[in-house]
């Protein structure tokens, strides 16, 4: 049996990489983390335009019908080009709604319907935010919304874990570090719900692992540009990657990464195959990530030297999106809580 993937997932791959490489150079990330809406209105119209919206969306229902692993791949190219993107959004909901009928899923793939994820209640609750269901309307507040600023509809989780499909009520960006994404503060008014949904914790676990693709993305970009850095950049007569110091925090940080790869790949699958372990496993790969991740954001940038903080080489976009994925849908020590509970050796909360 060969554990590697397929032609066409590389194609798939191959292809979306080579569209970001000339939509979305830093240049044009730069315009966007500055607000330029001009520019983002161009990408997103780009990466519409590949069907991306459909990928996860069963054929039935007029999608592609690709699986969890796929849908990795594209995030993983989109946090390497740090792309701002609804996929993330769209390939959940689609998840979320795999078994609830076909009520969405054609408006999710046509992109007439553009979702949004309010999803902070099944990872973690602050003060004074929390949203709460009374006949079938909506009520409070839910942060660090993603993708609600342009979506037609939320899949927003209330306190008791369920999910309710509602149409955007007005979102209000928060500030982050991350400029390569926006996020929002939802206050829900007793807005009516369109569909309930029971809770499924593969909706978190898929959230979860797609973070985790991206930050494999992010981090494999922040490599790849202290390796090339580290081949030009001279002192004492020497470029600096003939060191051994810089050597060995090059070859750290591929050690740390490659099996990171592995491990989203076999969440991944094993979610598409509905293996009992992939709940774990896809938690798991969002703990290790957001831990790898941080270690080669660090990394790189001390390859870099004094380079590293400036503008001109741009690596604090990259370093900023991996900062907001650690956190993101959960803690790596809460994901592994929740992995923990999974596996029995915790009582549930």
């Amino acid at each position: 049996m060969e554990f590697a993937l397929s032609e066409d997932q590389r194609m798939l791959q191959d292809s979306l990489n080579g569209f970001l490489k000339d939509a979305a150079p830093l240049d044009t990330i730069r315009k966007i983390a500055t607000g330029d809406d001009a520019a983002s209105a161009a990408l997103a119209a780009g990466l519409d335009e590949l069907g991306l919206a459909g990928l996860h969306v069963p054929e039935a229902h007029g999608g592609l019908g690709l699986g969890l692993l796929d849908a990795c791949l594209v995030q993983e190219s989109l946090g390497y080009a740090i792309a701002p993107s609804r996929f993330l959004a769209t390939t959940v909901t689609a998840h979320a709604l795999r078994h609830a009928g076909d009520d969405f899923l054609p408006g999710i793939a046509s992109g007439d319907i553009r979702m949004g994820l309010a999803l902070t209640e099944l990872s973690s609750r602050r003060d004074g935010a929390g949203v709460t269901v009374e006949k079938d309307k909506l009520s409070g507040t839910s942060l660090l919304a993603v993708s609600a600023e342009g979506s037609t509809h939320l899949l927003a989780a209330d306190t008791t874990g369920a999910l309710n499909l509602v149409e955007t009520p007005a979102a209000t960006p928060m500030q982050t570090i991350d400029r390569t994404r926006i996020f929002s503060e939802v206050v829900f008014g007793g807005d009516a719900r369109a569909m309930a949904l029971k809770p499924d914790d593969e909706v978190l676990a898929a959230a979860r692992l797609l973070v985790a693709a991206d930050t494999l993305g992010a981090a494999q970009a922040m490599i790849d540009k202290a390796v090339a850095y580290a081949a030009e950049r001279q002192q004492f007569g020497r470029v600096i990657g003939s060191f051994q110091a810089v050597k060995h925090m090059c070859a750290e940080m591929a050690a740390r990464l490659e099996p990171s790869r592995a491990l989203i790949w076999h969440a991944a699958h094993a979610l598409d195959t509905g293996e009992p372990e992939g709940l774990a496993m896809a938690t798991l790969a969002k703990s290790h990530l957001a831990e790898a991740g941080t270690f080669i954001a660090r990394t790189s940038t001390e390859v870099h030297g004094g380079m590293g903080f400036t503008d001109l080489v741009g690596l604090h976009y990259w370093f900023k999106r991996i900062g907001v994925n650690r956190q993101l849908f959960g803690s790596p020590e809460q994901a592994r809580m929740d992995a923990a509970r999974l596996q029995g050796w915790l009582e549930p909360a």
